[in-house]
């Protein structure tokens, strides 16, 4: 008996020892993938990114069912579905509008669909400090945004941003446009807090965001020129990301066609490899803004 029990003790320990193990293991993968985020950020080939990135945003996800509370992890697939569905699935639907407008139409919805995905990684992240604050922001988004503090920002700037391009791709889905009061509440909130994160990041998104306000319309475009000067200072000019979003938020509505090429061609001159954590990031938009210059007649009534 005694022999059994000391054998049912060595199973039991070495049970519990590989658990250990294999829990440390997982928690070293989730650490070691939370920071790939960097690594694609300097990358000078878009394509070769473009064919990793939803390998990487997989094993990401798969990481996730063991460590569900990973902030590291939840972050990484938050920024990782909303650049890849920009970068790639929003782009790559744009550009093949003028040859198959079925295809368009298909890309538009996938990449709303990974914008939502991302969306939930975003919440999710927000939960770990604030239980239950995805219901709260529906019920009373100005208290919930209340409680945001500081470390929360690059949460908040996820869910908006991902929240804001499933909306742009909602235009047939009135239960998404609903909520964009909430991206400003994020949105908003994340400036007041800290309006320098992600190197004018949230400038960049607000040069977007400021023509669909709600009830905003008056002084939207001086705004908008408010937080491209930002974006401008805490960059340096050295992102085209502004450029390019002023470009098609408030030069081609007014119809300026002359900002509007002048601003892109700003873009392109950026030198993509004058700063390697911004390189792959001006390279997408550079793409951009090469594919709107040559696209600028179907956009300008002369």
């Amino acid at each position: 008996m005694r022999r059994i029990r000391s054998s049912l003790c060595a199973l039991l320990v070495g049970s519990l020892a590989a658990c250990s193990v294999e829990s440390y293991a997982t928690g070293k993968l989730a650490d070691a993938l939370s920071q790939t985020g960097s690594t694609f950020a300097s990358d000078d080939d878009p394509e070769l990114v473009r064919e990793a990135v939803p390998f990487g945003l997989k094993l990401v996800e798969s990481v996730l069912e063991q460590e569900p509370r990973h902030p590291g992890l939840l972050l990484a697939a938050a920024s990782g579905f909303t650049q890849y569905a920009f970068a790639f699935v929003e782009e790559d639907a744009d550009e093949v509008e003028g040859e198959s407008v079925a295809d368009a139409a298909a890309g538009r919805l996938r990449a709303k669909k990974l914008y939502l995905r991302a969306r939930g990684y975003a919440l999710r992240g927000l939960e770990l400090d604030h239980p239950g604050i995805g219901a709260a922001l529906r019920a009373d988004r100005a208290r919930a945004v209340a409680s945001l503090r500081k470390s929360d920002v690059p949460f908040a700037y996820w869910a908006a941003a991902s929240w804001a391009g499933a909306i742009h791709l909602a235009k047939d889905d009135p239960e998404t446009v609903a909520d964009l009061p909430i991206v400003e509440a994020l949105m908003d909130r994340a400036l007041e807090l800290d309006e320098s994160f992600g190197d004018g990041a949230l400038h960049a998104l607000a040069i977007s965001y400021e023509s669909t306000r709600p009830g905003g319309a008056s002084g939207a475009e001086e705004r908008a020129r408010k937080h491209y000067a930002r974006a401008l200072e805490l960059t340096g000019g050295n992102l085209a990301g502004p450029m390019v979003a002023l470009a098609e938020a408030v030069a081609l509505p007014r119809q300026d066609r002359k900002e509007y090429e002048d601003l892109l061609q700003k873009a392109l001159a950026i030198d993509a490899d004058a700063k390697p954590a911004w390189r792959l990031q001006n390279l997408v938009y550079q793409r951009r803004a090469r594919w709107l210059l040559d696209h600028a007649e179907d956009q300008f009534v002369e």
